[in-house]
């Protein structure tokens, strides 16, 4: 289990965005109630003040996996903030001929003034931000994504209220959003309950943690148990980049399928999300996906709220 300095969320110099674990309540809460505003004022309309960096605030995005909604969320939220975006693939650095992060950290706080990165090692997240002197964001890696979580959370809320004291179900492979999922019900005050099978069952520290600092979280192995009157039923690929293991995965996942006969164990007012890409077919129907209780698109354009609002935050302008 990695080992993880909460120093490094919040230094005297910066905002580092890396997990949920490591960030205060309030600082959540902001970001969530921000986004909330902003949206809801629209860009024409004044009823919100929008935050604005400097014309030549620089946001560079590292990507070493693929991306649709963090890329395009990521340009598009600095862009409405006023400031700019640069995009680097790993082939487009010296990163991805051998130089060490800690030494592309050093370089890149004398030119950009905040990095998002998405990458499979969580330890090469923490590396970057250690040695950065600017913040730094965690757009996914194998162990967390934070960022969609919040997301997801704007989005439950702004079709039902308060996520405090619903209930959220996740069916399916125990993964990095998962474990955000576990974090972040810590700090919100929801009940979360867990579907995976044994042979991808969810981080046992993670899970261990959360529940020391009292939150409440059901793991079985049984999705009909998990969805029962639940407020919010969530799932995603049953095959994420990276993983070598696909026909096994798509047998033991197979009856963690969500479907209609599913939802229809659900509270009546239920809704169903999905980070995406999605597979049709596959960990979730058509006509789940597609039919009235979806907000996938809604939670897709989410990204752009919350990731206006984390920026803003990294740069102390909330």
């Amino acid at each position: 289990m990695l080992q993880r300095d909460n120093k490094l969320h919040k230094s005297l110099n910066n905002r580092h965005f890396l997990d949920i674990s490591g960030l205060d309540k309030t600082d959540l809460r902001t970001i969530i109630d921000t986004a909330h505003s902003l949206k809801k004022a629209g860009p024409e309309k004044k009823a919100y003040i929008m935050p604005t960096v400097n014309p030549m605030t620089t946001l560079a995005m590292i990507f070493e996996k693929s991306s649709t909604r963090t890329r395009i969320s990521f340009d598009m939220a600095m862009r409405h903030l006023g400031g700019q975006t640069m995009v680097l693939n790993s082939s487009d650095l010296q990163l991805g001929r051998g130089e060490t992060i800690e030494d592309t950290a050093r370089v890149m706080s004398r030119f950009v003034d905040i990095i998002m990165i998405r990458t499979g090692s969580h330890e090469k997240l923490l590396s970057l931000a250690k040695n950065a002197d600017i913040p730094v964001i965690n757009g996914l890696t194998d162990f967390s994504h934070p960022c969609q979580i919040l997301a997801d959370i704007l989005t439950y809320e702004e079709h039902r209220g308060s996520v405090k004291g619903k209930v959220i179900s996740w069916v399916g492979d125990g993964n990095n959003m998962t474990n955000s999922w576990i974090q972040a019900a810590a700090k919100f005050g929801f009940e979360l309950r867990l579907a995976c099978p044994p042979e991808f069952s969810c981080d046992g520290v993670v899970l261990e943690k959360a529940r020391s600092e009292g939150a409440k979280i059901i793991t079985t192995t049984d999705p009909k148990q998990a969805v029962k009157d639940a407020d919010c039923i969530m799932t995603d690929t049953w095959v994420s980049m990276g993983d070598k293991d696909a026909e096994l995965r798509h047998k033991i996942l197979a009856p963690y399928q969500v479907n209609k006969k599913l939802m229809a164990l659900a509270a009546n007012t239920a809704i169903f999300m999905h980070c995406l890409p999605a597979h049709r077919g596959e960990e979730v129907t058509a006509d789940v996906i597609d039919g009235v209780q979806s907000v996938v698109f809604d939670e897709a354009e989410n990204r752009m709220h919350i990731q206006k609002t984390i920026l803003a935050w990294c740069l102390g302008k909330i």
